[in-house]
């Protein structure tokens, strides 16, 4: 079982950035599909980005593609979330999700996701 932390998130003004770190302790990290989902408040849990367990392989929802950058260092037992050009849309509880299975079609599927982080705010003023 991987035990996930999240840190990083904030306030921050409309066009800036944040990046977001989730701390993994647990020997099968590198074994994993890492993924970031949201919730905002009222809304469903949704798919923000995934990477694969050698982090070659990444993911985006359409609405944050070009704008979030996942990456992950396996030497460290961490995966990052940079966020730039942020929208008061982007306000939300990010959450971090590990996944012990191969790089598939179900990697932006919250249901798949066998672990996850206690969630970190994000707050983004207009």
């Amino acid at each position: 079982q991987v035990q996930l932390v999240e840190s990083g998130g904030g306030l921050v003004q409309a066009g800036g950035s944040l990046r977001l770190s989730c701390a993994a302790s647990g020997r099968t990290f590198s074994s994993t599909t890492m993924g970031w989902f949201r919730q905002a408040p009222g809304k469903e849990r949704e798919f923000v980005a995934a990477a694969s367990w050698s982090g070659k392989l990444t993911d985006y929802a359409d609405s944050v593609k070009g704008r979030f950058a996942i990456s992950r260092d396996n030497a460290k037992n961490t995966v990052y979330l940079q966020m730039n050009s942020l929208k008061p849309d982007d306000t939300a509880v990010y959450y971090c999700a590990a996944r012990r299975a191969p790089w598939d079609m179900m990697k932006n599927q919250a249901y798949a996701y066998d672990a996850w982080g206690q969630g970190t705010q994000v707050t983004v003023s207009s």
